[in-house]
């Protein structure tokens, strides 16, 4: 029987986490304070490092940290210091881009393992077989740019000893691989130092010089000027395909995500996958468009599989985000069916609202009904202050760690 795919969730803080880890991941990946990619995440310090990884141990699970800035020689040993806390912490493996910082971390600290990130822009065999070889890699984070038949190649002409991990799901960038000199050059903030900006998700127009104040859009299409934006990756259609190219990591991208979009996005993946790997092909395939539907209750831009099976058609024009639910609220306490629950309020909704419970099985729909503010036992229709407490009845069992949605009265992300 094959291995089963490891499903890797992106965890920008500790809520992040726990939402990931209860809803299904097998292993989540974070970044710290410095040298990773996403500068404007929650991140964590060394301690809270120590702390998300003993939690993911305690569950069975692993903790990666991202470690992918092109360092400078400047940031060298202070890059290293850092990967001995990441060390101390127990942490899992370290993410990393840089050959020389792969190469240092070999000869300082051979016992730490090594991913490739995909700002490497591993795209061969003879490259993985370096950084397996050469600076001891355990897996290689493929290029973005690879479609399922060069991954399947690559997989043959490579040990065993040497994992493969691929993106699923979440926003791409245009640049090849992440690497973009789009915001530093516009803004001063460099993506590949983890400052990006996003200029690419920007509206773009065209000033003609004899008539600076008349702004003309760059039109892809009919719906907008979002020339550089890409769509986003959604393979849940084509697990199968990946399964068949045999990676052994399926990778969600979103450090700057909510635990809402996590939450949802994980308990996708991990009931298709499960339904795959222990149910079988005819399971899945009745569960998919189920399934899809979930996905479009969290903020997405529009689907598409990426190079996966070829050059993107369209190759990128999405506009902005989209949510056909939105988060309402967490559910703090573990309640029988009919009992008093605890709710902590995100977003407002109603007395009356069609709301889902969103629990590691998935949704579950109710109404709204029997509200109560949990400080003054005050009945209400409705609160509009997030952070508020409430008593709220279900028509099932809930758990602390399930989260409430509800309509999207906005209709956007």
């Amino acid at each position: 029987m094959a291995a089963r795919i490891e499903l890797l969730a992106p965890a920008g803080g500790m809520e992040q986490l726990k939402a990931a880890l209860r809803f299904g991941a097998d292993a989540v990946y974070i970044g710290m304070k410095d040298y990773g990619l996403r500068a404007y995440a929650g991140n964590y310090g060394y301690g809270e490092v120590k702390e998300a990884a003993a939690y993911a141990h305690q569950l069975g699970k692993r903790l990666y940290v991202t470690m992918n800035i092109l360092p400078f020689d400047a940031d060298m040993d202070g890059f290293c210091a850092c990967a001995k806390s990441v060390q101390n912490a127990m942490a899992d493996a370290v993410i990393v881009s840089d050959p020389g910082a792969a190469l240092m971390l070999r000869e300082e600290q051979p016992e730490l393992p090594l991913h490739i990130s995909t700002q490497a822009n591993v795209l061969n065999t003879r490259t993985a077989l370096h950084y397996h070889e050469v600076m001891g890699a355990s897996r290689i984070i493929l290029s973005r740019e690879m479609s399922l038949n060069a991954i399947r190649r690559m997989r043959d002409g490579l040990p065993e000893t040497l994992e493969l991990e691929a993106f699923a799901h979440g926003a791409m960038c245009v640049a090849y691989s992440g690497r973009c000199l789009l915001s530093g050059a516009l803004t001063g903030r460099s993506g590949n130092r983890g400052e990006c900006a996003q200029p690419c998700r920007w509206q773009y127009h065209v000033v003609e010089e004899k008539r600076p104040h008349e702004y003309m859009p760059i039109c892809e299409d009919t719906k907008g000027t979002y020339l550089f934006s890409a769509y986003d990756l959604c393979m849940l259609p084509h697990l199968r395909e990946l399964k068949a190219a045999r990676v052994q990591c399926l990778k969600i991208e979103g450090r700057m995500k909510s635990a809402y979009y996590v939450a949802t996005v994980v308990s996708v993946y991990r009931r298709a996958l499960d339904l795959l790997e222990l149910e079988g092909e005819e399971a899945y395939l009745a569960a998919l468009p189920q399934l899809m539907a979930d996905l479009l209750k969290a903020s997405h831009r529009p689907f598409h599989t990426g190079f996966y099976f070829g050059p993107p058609e369209p190759p990128a024009g999405a506009d902005g985000f989209q949510q056909e639910m939105e988060y309402v609220g967490n559910i703090c306490t573990d309640t029988e069916a009919g009992q008093e629950a605890v709710v902590l309020l995100k977003n407002r909704f109603y007395a009356g609202d069609s709301l889902e419970a969103l629990t590691p099985e998935g949704g579950k729909p109710f109404i709204a009904t029997g509200m109560r503010l949990a400080e003054t036992r005050e009945a209400v229709d409705t609160v509009g202050i997030a952070g508020t407490k409430l008593f709220m009845r279900f028509p099932f069992a809930v758990h602390e760690g399930d989260l409430l949605r509800g309509p999207n009265r906005n209709h956007c992300g």
